[in-house]
Protein backbone atom coordinates (compact mmCIF):
# COMPACT_ATOMS: atom_id res chain seq x y z
CA UNK A 1 0.00 0.00 0.00
CA UNK A 2 1.84 3.45 -1.17
CA UNK A 3 1.90 5.49 1.98
CA UNK A 4 -0.14 8.44 0.78
CA UNK A 5 -3.09 6.04 0.97
CA UNK A 6 -4.88 6.14 4.99
CA UNK A 7 -5.17 2.43 5.70
CA UNK A 8 -8.48 0.72 6.50
CA UNK A 9 -9.92 0.68 9.60
CA UNK A 10 -6.85 2.89 11.86
CA UNK A 11 -4.41 5.79 11.74
CA UNK A 12 -1.87 4.10 11.31
CA UNK A 13 -0.18 3.38 7.82
CA UNK A 14 3.02 1.94 9.05
CA UNK A 15 3.92 0.43 12.72
CA UNK A 16 6.67 -1.80 14.23
CA UNK A 17 5.84 -3.96 16.64
CA UNK A 18 8.24 -5.48 19.22
CA UNK A 19 8.02 -8.69 20.50
CA UNK A 20 9.52 -10.48 23.25
CA UNK A 21 11.26 -13.34 22.84
CA UNK A 22 9.25 -14.77 26.33
CA UNK A 23 6.59 -14.35 24.25
CA UNK A 24 7.18 -17.52 21.99
CA UNK A 25 7.30 -19.84 24.92
CA UNK A 26 4.71 -20.74 27.86
CA UNK A 27 4.20 -18.66 30.66
CA UNK A 28 7.49 -19.43 33.10
CA UNK A 29 9.26 -21.32 30.75
CA UNK A 30 12.15 -21.81 28.11
CA UNK A 31 12.43 -22.72 24.55
CA UNK A 32 9.63 -22.19 21.63
CA UNK A 33 6.09 -23.48 21.38
CA UNK A 34 4.64 -23.28 18.07
CA UNK A 35 1.27 -23.17 19.38
CA UNK A 36 2.12 -19.50 21.23
CA UNK A 37 4.38 -18.26 18.34
CA UNK A 38 1.21 -19.44 15.68
CA UNK A 39 -1.16 -17.56 18.53
CA UNK A 40 0.55 -14.33 17.93
CA UNK A 41 1.37 -14.86 14.34
CA UNK A 42 -2.67 -15.23 14.06
CA UNK A 43 -3.18 -12.00 15.97
CA UNK A 44 -0.48 -10.61 13.29
CA UNK A 45 -1.86 -11.65 10.39
CA UNK A 46 -5.52 -10.24 11.54
CA UNK A 47 -3.82 -6.47 12.12
CA UNK A 48 -2.37 -6.77 8.79
CA UNK A 49 -5.37 -6.95 7.34
CA UNK A 50 -6.87 -3.81 8.79
CA UNK A 51 -4.43 -2.06 6.12
CA UNK A 52 -1.43 -1.45 8.20
CA UNK A 53 2.38 -2.01 7.33
CA UNK A 54 3.78 -4.12 9.48
CA UNK A 55 7.58 -4.85 10.60
CA UNK A 56 8.42 -7.19 13.78
CA UNK A 57 11.64 -6.73 16.13
CA UNK A 58 11.93 -10.12 17.59
CA UNK A 59 13.93 -10.35 21.03
CA UNK A 60 15.45 -13.84 21.98
CA UNK A 61 15.22 -14.29 25.87
CA UNK A 62 13.44 -17.30 25.82
CA UNK A 63 16.03 -19.19 24.19
CA UNK A 64 19.01 -16.88 25.65
CA UNK A 65 19.90 -13.56 26.76
CA UNK A 66 23.38 -12.13 26.19
CA UNK A 67 23.62 -11.10 30.22
CA UNK A 68 23.35 -14.76 31.35
CA UNK A 69 26.95 -15.34 30.59
CA UNK A 70 28.21 -12.64 31.64
CA UNK A 71 27.78 -12.76 35.46
CA UNK A 72 30.55 -14.69 37.26
CA UNK A 73 31.67 -16.07 33.79
CA UNK A 74 34.89 -14.83 32.49
CA UNK A 75 35.28 -18.07 29.79
CA UNK A 76 32.46 -16.07 27.91
CA UNK A 77 33.23 -12.23 26.45
CA UNK A 78 30.75 -10.20 26.89
CA UNK A 79 30.49 -9.21 23.55
CA UNK A 80 30.09 -12.59 22.50
CA UNK A 81 27.42 -13.35 25.15
CA UNK A 82 25.80 -10.67 22.94
CA UNK A 83 26.10 -12.25 19.80
CA UNK A 84 24.86 -15.44 21.22
CA UNK A 85 21.97 -13.61 22.00
CA UNK A 86 21.36 -12.36 18.41
CA UNK A 87 21.49 -15.07 16.72
CA UNK A 88 18.83 -16.29 19.60
CA UNK A 89 16.55 -13.96 17.17
CA UNK A 90 17.27 -15.02 14.04
CA UNK A 91 15.98 -18.48 15.36
CA UNK A 92 12.69 -16.90 16.63
CA UNK A 93 12.81 -15.11 13.23
CA UNK A 94 12.80 -18.32 11.61
CA UNK A 95 9.79 -19.97 13.83
CA UNK A 96 7.83 -16.95 13.29
CA UNK A 97 8.55 -17.00 9.17
CA UNK A 98 6.94 -20.60 9.32
CA UNK A 99 3.87 -19.64 11.60
CA UNK A 100 3.14 -16.34 9.34
CA UNK A 101 3.18 -18.55 6.21
CA UNK A 102 1.17 -21.58 7.43
CA UNK A 103 -1.30 -18.66 7.57
CA UNK A 104 -1.34 -17.96 4.10
CA UNK A 105 0.79 -14.58 5.06
CA UNK A 106 3.90 -13.44 2.87
CA UNK A 107 6.74 -12.70 4.79
CA UNK A 108 10.23 -11.36 4.50
CA UNK A 109 12.90 -12.01 7.29
CA UNK A 110 15.64 -9.77 7.37
CA UNK A 111 18.56 -10.12 9.51
CA UNK A 112 21.45 -7.55 10.84
CA UNK A 113 23.73 -10.50 11.16
CA UNK A 114 24.90 -11.45 7.91
CA UNK A 115 23.57 -15.34 7.13
CA UNK A 116 22.83 -15.34 4.14
CA UNK A 117 21.43 -18.80 3.95
CA UNK A 118 18.14 -18.35 6.41
CA UNK A 119 17.69 -14.20 6.06
CA UNK A 120 18.10 -11.61 4.11
CA UNK A 121 20.34 -8.74 5.06
CA UNK A 122 18.93 -5.96 6.02
CA UNK A 123 18.90 -3.21 3.99
CA UNK A 124 16.75 0.09 4.94
CA UNK A 125 15.37 0.42 1.32
CA UNK A 126 14.62 -3.15 0.51
CA UNK A 127 13.16 -3.35 4.30
CA UNK A 128 10.60 -0.42 2.73
CA UNK A 129 10.24 -2.27 -0.33
CA UNK A 130 8.96 -5.49 1.05
CA UNK A 131 6.10 -3.61 3.63
CA UNK A 132 4.83 -1.33 0.50
CA UNK A 133 4.72 -5.15 -1.07
CA UNK A 134 2.22 -5.72 1.46
CA UNK A 135 5.09 -8.28 3.38
CA UNK A 136 5.40 -8.73 6.47
CA UNK A 137 8.33 -7.78 7.64
CA UNK A 138 10.13 -9.65 10.80
CA UNK A 139 13.96 -7.89 11.68
CA UNK A 140 16.48 -10.13 13.75
CA UNK A 141 19.49 -9.40 14.18
CA UNK A 142 18.85 -6.89 16.59
CA UNK A 143 21.09 -3.83 15.21
CA UNK A 144 23.86 -6.38 14.67
CA UNK A 145 25.98 -4.83 17.24
CA UNK A 146 26.83 -5.60 20.63
CA UNK A 147 25.80 -3.74 24.10
CA UNK A 148 22.27 -2.32 22.36
CA UNK A 149 19.07 -4.42 23.24
CA UNK A 150 16.77 -5.15 20.93
CA UNK A 151 14.17 -2.21 22.26
CA UNK A 152 17.11 0.11 21.08
CA UNK A 153 17.26 -1.99 17.83
CA UNK A 154 12.89 -1.62 17.53
CA UNK A 155 12.97 2.21 18.53
CA UNK A 156 16.08 2.59 15.53
CA UNK A 157 14.17 0.48 13.11
CA UNK A 158 10.71 2.38 13.49
CA UNK A 159 12.39 5.42 13.06
CA UNK A 160 14.66 4.13 9.78
CA UNK A 161 11.23 2.65 8.17
CA UNK A 162 9.24 5.97 8.97
CA UNK A 163 6.64 3.98 11.14
CA UNK A 164 3.86 5.84 13.23
CA UNK A 165 4.26 4.36 16.42
CA UNK A 166 6.16 1.79 18.27
CA UNK A 167 4.48 -0.84 19.74
CA UNK A 168 5.48 -3.17 22.52
CA UNK A 169 3.75 -5.97 23.22
CA UNK A 170 4.03 -7.46 26.84
CA UNK A 171 2.15 -9.92 28.84
CA UNK A 172 0.96 -6.95 30.79
CA UNK A 173 -1.99 -4.96 30.52
CA UNK A 174 0.65 -1.79 29.93
CA UNK A 175 3.43 0.44 32.34
CA UNK A 176 2.78 0.44 35.95
CA UNK A 177 3.74 2.22 38.87
CA UNK A 178 5.79 -1.09 40.15
CA UNK A 179 5.72 -4.70 38.58
CA UNK A 180 2.18 -5.85 38.71
CA UNK A 181 3.81 -9.20 38.53
CA UNK A 182 4.86 -8.46 41.88
CA UNK A 183 2.65 -5.68 43.71
CA UNK A 184 -1.46 -6.77 42.94
CA UNK A 185 -2.27 -3.03 43.85
CA UNK A 186 0.32 -1.28 41.19
CA UNK A 187 -1.18 1.57 39.38
CA UNK A 188 -1.76 0.99 35.59
CA UNK A 189 -0.87 3.86 33.44
CA UNK A 190 -2.89 4.74 30.25
CA UNK A 191 -1.39 8.13 29.65
CA UNK A 192 2.52 9.30 29.89
CA UNK A 193 5.17 11.45 28.82
CA UNK A 194 8.42 10.26 27.52
CA UNK A 195 9.14 12.77 30.80
CA UNK A 196 7.52 10.93 33.00
CA UNK A 197 8.99 7.63 31.84
CA UNK A 198 13.01 9.09 32.53
CA UNK A 199 11.83 11.06 36.11
CA UNK A 200 9.83 7.67 37.26
CA UNK A 201 12.25 5.16 35.77
CA UNK A 202 9.15 3.41 35.26
CA UNK A 203 10.05 0.08 32.91
CA UNK A 204 8.93 1.15 29.77
CA UNK A 205 11.72 0.21 27.59
CA UNK A 206 15.49 0.82 28.12
CA UNK A 207 16.98 4.35 28.68
CA UNK A 208 18.55 4.47 25.40
CA UNK A 209 15.12 3.48 23.22
CA UNK A 210 13.24 5.96 25.14
CA UNK A 211 15.49 8.58 24.09
CA UNK A 212 15.55 7.47 20.78
CA UNK A 213 11.54 7.84 21.03
CA UNK A 214 11.52 11.02 22.92
CA UNK A 215 14.25 12.90 20.42
CA UNK A 216 12.29 11.78 17.46
CA UNK A 217 8.92 12.48 18.73
CA UNK A 218 7.75 9.06 18.15
CA UNK A 219 4.82 7.35 19.89
CA UNK A 220 4.98 4.13 22.18
CA UNK A 221 2.24 1.86 22.83
CA UNK A 222 2.75 -0.93 24.99
CA UNK A 223 -0.06 -3.68 25.37
CA UNK A 224 -0.85 -6.74 26.62
CA UNK A 225 -0.59 -9.05 23.53
CA UNK A 226 -2.06 -12.51 25.21
CA UNK A 227 -5.66 -10.95 25.09
CA UNK A 228 -7.09 -12.19 21.78
CA UNK A 229 -7.58 -9.23 19.67
CA UNK A 230 -5.46 -6.83 20.95
CA UNK A 231 -2.70 -6.80 18.40
CA UNK A 232 -5.76 -5.75 15.84
CA UNK A 233 -7.44 -3.12 18.10
CA UNK A 234 -4.07 -1.44 18.75
CA UNK A 235 -3.46 -0.99 14.84
CA UNK A 236 -7.24 0.57 14.82
CA UNK A 237 -6.13 3.09 17.31
CA UNK A 238 -8.20 1.65 20.05
CA UNK A 239 -7.49 2.76 23.75
CA UNK A 240 -5.90 0.11 25.29
CA UNK A 241 -2.63 -0.29 27.26
CA UNK A 242 -0.42 2.33 28.18
CA UNK A 243 0.55 5.32 26.02
CA UNK A 244 3.99 7.46 25.50
CA UNK A 245 4.14 10.52 23.84
CA UNK A 246 5.85 14.11 24.15
CA UNK A 247 3.03 15.87 25.42
CA UNK A 248 0.38 14.34 28.20
CA UNK A 249 -3.00 14.03 25.90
Amino acid sequence: MPLSESPVGGPYRRIVLKLSGESFAPPGERGISMQEVVHIAAQTLKAKQQGVEVAIVIGGGNILRGGQFTAGNSSIQEATAHYMGMLATVINGLALQDALESLNCETRLMSNVRMDGVAEPYIRRRAKRHLEKGRIVILAGGTGAPFVTTDTAAAQKALELGADILMKATRVDGVYSEDPEKNPHAVLYRNLTFQQVRDQNLRVMDTTAIAHCMEHDLPILVFNYRQDGNIERAVRGEKIGTSVTSSAS
